[in-house]
C-alpha cells in the first residue's frame, strides 16, 4: 500500500501543494464574499471549510498511498462508479433545479464530480496494463466502453457540461498513451461530419428540439449563438451582468466583501455567484491583476501535472497526471469561458473557488495522486 523505500522528500512537489493552498485560501475568501447576500452564509461556510480541510487530508493520504496498490483496484472502482452513477437514476437520486445528481448518505455527494477521478484511474490502469497492445481493436474499444458507459449515465441525469468534460479527459488520455495517429485521424473523420449534423438538426429542428423534447442545453447553445433570436435575452442575462461585473473591477477591483451600492454581487445581479459565475465576483472584487494571479496559478498547476507526467516512470502514472491536468485546465477555461461570454452558458464549477464538496474531493484526490507520482520519479525506479 505504501511504497515508503522508493520515495524521497527530494522528490516532493512542493510547487503543487503552494499552489493547492493559495487557489484554496483565496477561493474560500471570494466564497465568503460572493455570499454575502445569502441569510445561510455562516453554516454553509462552515461546511465547506470543513470540505476543504478534509480535502487537505485526502490529498496528504493519497499522496502518500502507492498508485500502483490502488490501479490494482480499478476494476472495482471502475464497477462503484457505475453503481454510483445508475443509483442516481433510481428513487434514491436527489433532484435540484430538474436535474438528477446527487445521492443523500448523511451528507449529500455528487457522484458525477467523483467519475472524473474514476475515470482517470480505470483508463490508467487499462492503457498501462495493455501499453504494448495500445493500437489492437479490442483495446480501443474497451477503452471507448468505459468511457462510454461513464458518460451515458452522467448525461442521463441530465448533466451536458460534466460529459463534455470526463469526453475532453477521455480524448487527453487516450493521445497520451501514444496511441497511432491512424486512430486518431479516424476519429477526427467521424466526429466532423458528426459535429455538423448536430448543428444542422439543432438549427433546423430548434422549436422542436426546446418545447417539445425541452431539451434546455439546445436553447442555451442558440441563445449564445443567436443572441438577438426572440427569447434569447433571458439566457444571456446572467453572462452580460457577469461581464459587467469583471469589467466594473477595472484593475485593482472593489475589494473583498465590499458594499459598494454600484456593486453587481451586491445587487443581486447574479444567480449563481457562489459556483458557476464565482469568477464574477474575482473580477469585480480583486480586478484585473486578481483575475491574472489565480488564472496564472491555475496554468502553473496544469502544467507542474504535465511536468510531472513527464517523469512518471510509467505509463500509469503518466495517464493520471494528463488526465488531473486535462481535467483542471478543461474546467477552469471553461467556467472562466461562461463567465466572460466566450462560450455558452453552461453549470461548471471554477476548481477550488466553487461551493460544493463533491468538487473540492474530486480536485484535492486529483492532485494527491499526481503527488505520489511525483514521489516515484522515473530516475529513482531504477529496479522497478
Amino acid at each position: 500500500m505504501f511504497a515508503f523505500d522508493r520515495y524521497k522528500r527530494k522528490n516532493i512537489n512542493y510547487q503543487i501543494i503552494l499552489c493547492v493552498i493559495a487557489l484554496s485560501v483565496i477561493g474560500a475568501l471570494i466564497l465568503h464574499s460572493a455570499m454575502a447576500n445569502d441569510l445561510d452564509r455562516d453554516a454553509a461556510m462552515t461546511k465547506q471549510i470543513m470540505g476543504l480541510s478534509a480535502g487537505f487530508v485526502i490529498m496528504a493520504f493519497l499522496m502518500i498511498v502507492d498508485y500502483h496498490f490502488v490501479l490494482k483496484f480499478a476494476p472495482l472502482i471502475m464497477l462503484v462508479n457505475v453503481v454510483l452513477l445508475g443509483l442516481v437514476l433510481t428513487s434514491l437520486g436527489v433532484t435540484v433545479n430538474g436535474a438528477t445528481r446527487w445521492l443523500e448518505f448523511g451528507i449529500r455527494i455528487q457522484p458525477s464530480e467523483f467519475a472524473k477521478i474514476f475515470l482517470i484511474l480505470m483508463l490508467a490502469w487499462f492503457y498501462g496494463k495493455n501499453e504494448f497492445r495500445i493500437n489492437r481493436f479490442w483495446v480501443v474499444l474497451l477503452g471507448l466502453l468505459f468511457y462510454g458507459i461513464t458518460a451515458a449515465l452522467i448525461l442521463a441525469e441530465p448533466d451536458l457540461s460534466t460529459t463534455l468534460v470526463v469526453t475532453f479527459i477521455f480524448v487527453a488520455v487516450v493521445y497520451a498513451s501514444r496511441i497511432s495517429y491512424k486512430w486518431i485521424l479516424a476519429a477526427i473523420l467521424i466526429m466532423i461530419p458528426l459535429i455538423l449534423i448536430g448543428y444542422y438538426i439543432i438549427v433546423r429542428y430548434q422549436d422542436y428540439l426546446i418545447n417539445d423534447l425541452h431539451i434546455y442545453q439546445v436553447k442555451r447553445v442558440l441563445d449564445f449563438i443567436y443572441p438577438d433570436r426572440a427569447g434569447a435575452s433571458s439566457g444571456n442575462t446572467q453572462q452580460d451582468n457577469s461581464i459587467l461585473a469583471i469589467a466594473s473591477g477595472q484593475l485593482f477591483g472593489k475589494g473583498l466583501n465590499n458594499t459598494s451600492f454600484e456593486s453587481v454581487k451586491n445587487g443581486n445581479f447574479l444567480a449563481e455567484e457562489n459556483s458557476d459565475f464565482i469568477f464574477a465576483v474575482v473580477g469585480e472584487e480583486l480586478g484585473f491583476v486578481g483575475c491574472i494571479i489565480i488564472i496564472a496559478l491555475i496554468v502553473i498547476l496544469v502544467f507542474m501535472c504535465i511536468r510531472t507526467a513527464s517523469k512518471a516512470p510509467d505509463m500509469s502514472g503518466r495517464l493520471i497526471c494528463v488526465g488531473v491536468a486535462s481535467l483542471i485546465a478543461f474546467q477552469s477555461f471553461v467556467n472562466i469561458g461562461v463567465s466572460i461570454k466566450l462560450l455558452p452558458n453552461t453549470g461548471l464549477p471554477l476548481p477550488f473557488f466553487s461551493a460544493g464538496i463533491s468538487s473540492l474531493w474530486c480536485f484535492y484526490m486529483g492532485v494527491g495522486f499526481v503527488l505520489n507520482v511525483a514521489l516515484q520519479k522515473k530516475e529513482d525506479l531504477s529496479t522497478w
